[in-house]
């Protein structure tokens, strides 16, 4: 997969190329020049570092497997969210529930990528 500039004037790069790099070298943000197609339908029911290696292993294929799931596994840790669940779904009542975003390290939704 490639990146190209929203400005259009800079060469595409790979992800690790890009990673690190900020702005384009025309002053544009990267974006893919193509977006993967996911199959939401075979996430159902998997776990949060399941679906997050599935998304970013077709965005970073450049990121061998294993470190990838290295990544994942080190930066989504029960220890650190409080919970295996990254992102718990906290029944309220029958037919509502709340999405608990805010377990991370700064206690925020940003910290959930």
């Amino acid at each position: 997969m490639k990146y190209i500039s929203t400005r259009g004037k800079a060469e595409p790069k790979g992800f690790l190329e890009i990673l690190l790099e900020g702005l384009a070298s025309d002053g544009g943000l990267y974006m893919p020049e193509e977006y993967p197609q996911l199959d939401l339908q075979m996430l159902r029911g998997c776990g949060y570092i399941d679906i997050a290696h599935f998304v970013l292993s077709r965005y970073a294929p450049d990121i061998p497997d294993y470190d990838l799931m290295d990544i994942i596994d080190r930066t989504y840790r029960a220890d650190t969210f409080g919970s295996r669940e990254i992102t718990p779904l906290k029944i309220l009542e029958p037919g509502l529930a709340l999405l608990q975003l805010s377990n991370g390290p700064t206690l925020a939704f940003k910290d959930v990528a």
